[in-house]
């Protein structure tokens, strides 16, 4: 990697590892929540599923103003505002509606201000630069440390601090985050001086943008915005999005209440040491996320020597099954547990740098922040209705329904990538 590349990478991993250092700790913070207030999967899955909706609904905005003013500065307000809607955690109140309710403000707070970061990073990646494949591994690597940091940062801290007083102190490397994000000076745009658009006719009257593209394919404007989604939703991207979603679906309805569902299995019992009783449970969950970073950085290297829809299928495949099994695993000793566990943790992250991949290789350049913003409306806002169908199911059925309906999701997508790969064939 060039000089640009790697305070490019460097930047991303950054935002990248902040953004779900926040977003993981939340699955911890919800085991107390349903102690503390007395309320139900259900209740909290809804307040929950708020804060993730505006994580996901306010990508598309993002890629729109990532196009428009680019990448930096929209990442140094997302670290500032998931700083602050995690010190206003800090001050929930202990009545239990009045609690919810500030709880509910402050996650929605953490989403919308989290939503602009993975259209801002992604596009910054794709278009600044050039080892692209590589970035994507690193950059989903970070996003791994900081997906098992945070609910590991959160699980130790709450072994010797009240949970109002963690999420204060979680709520302070943002501001060294912002600090940082400021200060780096990267080339936006030097990976695509000689990438064409995708399926652009020439036009002599196109001003031309600096990013080699044509002012054309630029959204700055509400014409421009209908315009680009037209155009986007004509195209390859349609299988792209139904395949987000529902691998947004999974992952949300998976990990929202992992903790609690694990908190539940005979294969786990306390384990005390100095004096103290340890929830192995908890750190089987830290485990299941850690894995996902081998699982960022195969999916991304292999984006560099295959077609990402080969490894979606793949991926999405294996998750079904693996879904299918998690239960029975549980029954049949730890070994077989884990290994399972496992799996699904490589497997859940292993898909994503290869969705990322194809809507590089499936949008031009100059849409390619609006691409993203729909690829993450997509994942984490229609997704984040995983975490309420979660709660609902648990509330009102069984573990067993909740896995069904996630290998439906799973087994959904295979089919939808596989189908986009025959197409892709016969063109």
């Amino acid at each position: 990697m060039n000089s640009n590349d790697r305070a490019i990478v460097g930047l991303v991993v950054l935002g990248h590892a902040a953004v779900h250092t926040y977003e993981l700790s939340i699955p911890v913070l919800v085991t107390v929540w349903l102690v503390e207030f007395g309320t139900t999967e259900a209740v909290i899955g809804g307040v929950v599923t708020a804060g993730y909706a505006l994580f996901g609904l306010g990508a598309v905005p993002g890629g729109v103003l990532a196009d428009r003013l680019g990448s930096r500065r929209l990442i140094a307000g997302c670290l500032a505002g998931m700083g602050g809607s995690f010190a206003l955690l800090g001050l929930t109140p202990t009545a239990p509606t009045l609690g919810l309710v500030v709880i509910g403000l402050a996650l929605v707070l953490w989403g919308a201000a989290a939503s602009v970061y993975h259209p801002s990073g992604l596009s910054l990646i794709s278009t600044g630069v050039e080892e692209r494949g590589s970035a994507f591994a690193y950059h989903g690597m970070a996003g791994n440390v900081g997906i098992a940091f945070g609910p590991l940062a959160t699980l130790l801290l709450l072994e010797v601090l009240p949970w109002r007083v963690v999420t204060l102190l979680l709520a302070a490397p943002a501001a060294i985050g912002v600090a940082l994000a400021l200060r780096i000076d990267v080339d936006e745009t030097a990976a695509v001086d000689d990438e064409p658009d995708a399926d652009a006719e020439p036009n002599a009257d196109a001003e031309a943008r600096p990013d080699g593209g044509s002012k054309a394919d630029a959204v700055d404007s509400l014409p421009a915005f209908r315009r680009g989604t037209r155009e986007l939703f004509v195209g390859p991207f349609v299988a792209i999005f139904a395949i987000v979603i529902l691998s947004g679906l999974f992952y949300r309805g998976f990990l929202t209440f992992l903790p609690d569902i694990l908190s539940g299995f005979a294969v786990f019992e306390p384990v005390g040491l100095a004096g103290t009783s340890f929830a192995p449970d908890r750190y089987v969950y830290v485990g299941i996320l850690t894995v996902g970073v081998a699982g960022q950085y195969v999916g991304g290297k292999l984006t560099d020597r295959t077609r990402p829809e080969i490894g979606i299928a793949g991926g999405m495949t294996a998750l079904a099954a693996l879904a299918v099994a998690f239960l029975p695993a549980s029954e049949a000793g730890i070994a077989a547990f884990l290994l399972v566990a496992a799996l699904l943790g490589f497997f859940l992250f292993f898909v994503q740098p290869q969705y990322q991949a194809a809507v590089a290789d499936a949008t031009p350049a100059g849409q390619r922040g609006l691409s993203y913003g729909y690829t993450y409306l997509g994942v984490f806002g229609v997704g984040a209705l995983g975490g309420g169908v979660a709660g609902a199911i648990l509330t009102w059925g069984s573990a067993g329904a909740l896995f069904a309906v996630l290998a439906a999701f799973a087994g959904t997508a295979a089919v939808v990538a596989t189908l986009a790969l025959r197409a892709r064939s016969d063109e």
